[in-house]
């Protein structure tokens, strides 16, 4: 009886280690890091205001932000939720800071304010090699996202689309 007691608990013991181990592969494949996000903006005569991507809310005024929750290793169908909020007038001139004009202004100008949401493609990284998570906010409201450690303008850089570009008249899908 007690040998059979002893080959139970062994063979719960060995059960629970092999989960143990398969938990562990699955939790390294699934590990998460946290990384700035960035913002490109391509189309002429706009702002963005702010953006967000999967939630993780940062300005549009370019430079970068911190931080988006993103896995280690890519795996295919990896998407992401923008969402942003362009000033489709961002040259306006505007009434003196302060005024009563200026308030007036900037209700009206508010009001012309577009918000928008994609979810979009993550082109796959190489290991070890994802950086920042840019975000460009292209013509037609279109958005492309990569993690490429080079720098826009460079010939390695994926997105190649111009900066300053101007809308065209009619937009197709």
């Amino acid at each position: 009886m007690r040998l059979k007691s002893c080959l139970l608990c062994f063979g719960f013991v060995g059960c629970g280690l092999t989960a143990l181990l398969l938990l562990g592969c699955t939790f390294s494949e699934n590990k998460m890091v946290a990384g700035n996000i960035a913002a490109i903006n391509h189309v002429e005569g706009t702002a963005i205001n702010w953006f967000s991507v999967n939630g993780y809310r940062a300005h549009g005024g370019g430079g970068s932000s911190c931080c988006i929750i993103m896995p280690v290793k890519w795996r295919p169908g990896l998407e992401v939720e923008v969402e942003w909020e362009v000033d489709p007038n961002s040259d306006a001139s505007t009434p003196p800071l302060g005024t009563e004009e200026f308030k007036a202004f900037m209700v009206k100008h508010k009001s012309n304010y577009r918000h928008y949401s994609a979810v979009v493609d993550v082109p796959e990284w190489p290991e070890k090699k994802s950086c920042d998570l840019k975000v460009h906010f292209l013509t037609c409201n279109r958005v492309a996202v990569t993690t490429a450690c080079a720098m826009y303008g460079r010939p390695d850089y994926p997105i190649r689309e111009p900066r300053y570009a101007k809308e065209p008249v009619v937009c197709t899908k």
